[in-house]
């Protein structure tokens, strides 16, 4: 092997080693992993946006700030799962439990309840089963009882 080979092995060697201790240290403090964004990214952020703000005028609800008032009412944690565009989405149960727990922590962590449970992959699959027909109404029910409690 020639000296200018092996030095730029050993350059790639730490390279690799520096991204891959990031991404650990990045994951282990609980942020989310590139694919669990990028999961986000490609089945959300088209009608949700970036940052969670929606498109309210076209009946797209926003997540910022709002998304984790649901789990504070009964049939809200389960409406979160059953909308169509989760429930009826490629993704892995193991995955779309991340997604959802990432957009919660990352959009609402305020309005996240004290006693917040993680959704996990047996709960998701056992939920998308039953997805919404008309999401309309459960949601406008829901906006009900967060008012009737006080939540909004």
């Amino acid at each position: 092997m020639t000296s200018t080979l092996r030095s730029t092995s050993r350059v790639v060697g730490r390279t690799v080693a520096v991204l891959l201790c990031g991404w650990l240290l990045h994951r282990e403090a609980g942020a989310a992993t590139p694919s669990v964004q990028a999961a986000y990214m490609l089945g959300c952020q088209g009608c949700h946006l970036e940052d969670g703000r929606g498109f309210p005028q076209r009946g797209v609800p926003a997540l910022n700030g709002f998304v984790g008032n649901f789990l504070k009412v009964p049939g809200g944690r389960e409406y979160l799962v059953q909308v169509p565009g989760a429930a009826q989405s490629e993704l892995s149960d193991e995955r779309l439990a991340e997604v959802l727990n990432w957009m919660l922590r990352t959009f609402s962590p305020a309005q996240l309840p004290a006693d917040f449970r993680p959704y996990s992959a047996p709960e998701v699959g056992r939920l998308r089963k039953s997805p919404l027909a008309e999401v309309a109404p459960v949601r406008g029910e829901l906006l009900r009882r967060l008012e009737t409690v006080a939540y909004l």
